[in-house]
């Protein structure tokens, strides 16, 4: 059964102005950001996605923890980012459509959080917001029906993956198939579902402007619930996304540093190039700051000059490949 929502001009105008985006982001080879980018993003997503949930711990504490150093906080707070980390270090490993996934991937960000994490409630679960009950989930016993029959969607629906995506994160919030961490598995996994498609949502951190946006969030998350479909949360999250993408194509168009040209060349995956090809990628620069960029990268280790004068050409350090 396919969940209930209407195609709206506002939805139309969203697809379109990020399919557009999509392409541009794919032009730069945004899909594959430099390792200093990819590390930032994941930041900024681990702590929105865990702030929208009361998670205290600063960005700076975060990046701590992934590298690995001692930080002072709530325990609980510290173990949430270590399997939120551990968990967005394997997106790729997960199949949209696979339930057993989805459990899997639960298991792995509530572990020592929850009893029984990866599997689904048994109970009856109500949201309150102070006193007032503001949703109240399907009974226990159709969990796992209302699951499968989201996965088959998930697999056989014609619709276009962004909508998709919404749709996937709504239902969760309103099956709420966890006693905890329906969340940010909504958020996880919408992520999950569009990367399979666009790569470039892997480091995506739209869960940063849905933390800007909390109160929106929730309010239209119940006034879905009360008009029993999802038509408006996907306009709310496609804005999102187009939102998203808008900022890290501002962040492309920026001037960037002689570092962040050479580290962002090498994460594109290159082995033998020259002057030429490094131009070809930033064409806004000059033949002499190449020349500088690359005479800096050889400096630092990160590529190999190879030849003289025009017949010169470069090897990036540690990449081998014969087809190169």
């Amino acid at each position: 059964m396919k969940p209930p929502y209407t195609i709206t001009p506002e939805i139309l105008n969203y697809i379109s102005s990020i399919s557009e985006k999509i392409g541009e982001a794919n032009a730069y080879f945004l899909d594959r950001p430099s390792p200093q980018l990819r590390k930032q993003n994941r930041i900024k997503t681990i702590h929105s996605s865990l702030q929208i949930e009361g998670n205290t711990l600063s960005i700076d504490q975060i990046t701590a923890i992934i590298e690995e150093k001692r930080v002072i906080g709530p325990e609980k707070d510290i173990l949430e980012v270590q399997n939120a980390i551990n968990v967005y270090n394997k997106l790729i490993t997960f199949n949209p459509a696979s339930g057993k996934s989805f459990l899997k991937a639960h298991g792995m960000l509530m572990n020592g959080l929850v009893e029984k994490p990866g599997h689904y409630r048994t109970r009856s679960v109500g949201i309150f917001q102070g006193s007032n009950v503001t949703h109240v989930a399907p009974p226990a016993k159709n969990v796992h029906f209302l699951m499968g029959n989201l996965f088959d969607y998930i697999k056989k629906d014609e619709d276009l993956t962004l909508i998709k995506s919404c749709v996937f994160h709504y239902e969760v919030e309103f099956i709420h198939p966890f006693m905890d961490g329906n969340g940010r598995m909504g958020r996880l996994w919408q992520t999950v579902i569009l990367m399979n498609k666009y790569p470039v949502f892997e480091f995506l951190p739209f869960e940063t402007l849905v933390s800007n946006s909390q109160h929106d969030y929730y309010k239209i998350l119940a006034s879905c619930d009360q008009k029993g479909e999802s038509t408006e949360f996907i306009e709310f999250m496609l804005h999102i996304i187009d939102l998203s993408l808008e900022e890290i194509l501002k962040f492309n168009n920026r001037s960037l540093s002689e570092l962040e040209r050479i580290q962002y060349f090498i994460s594109l995956g290159t082995n033998k190039f020259t002057r030429k090809d490094y131009m070809n990628v930033f064409k806004e620069i000059s033949s002499a700051t190449a020349s500088r960029d690359l005479k800096s990268g050889v400096d630092l280790k990160l590529f190999l000059k190879i030849g003289e004068k025009n017949q010169t050409y470069y090897r990036v350090v540690g990449r081998e490949s014969p087809n190169n």
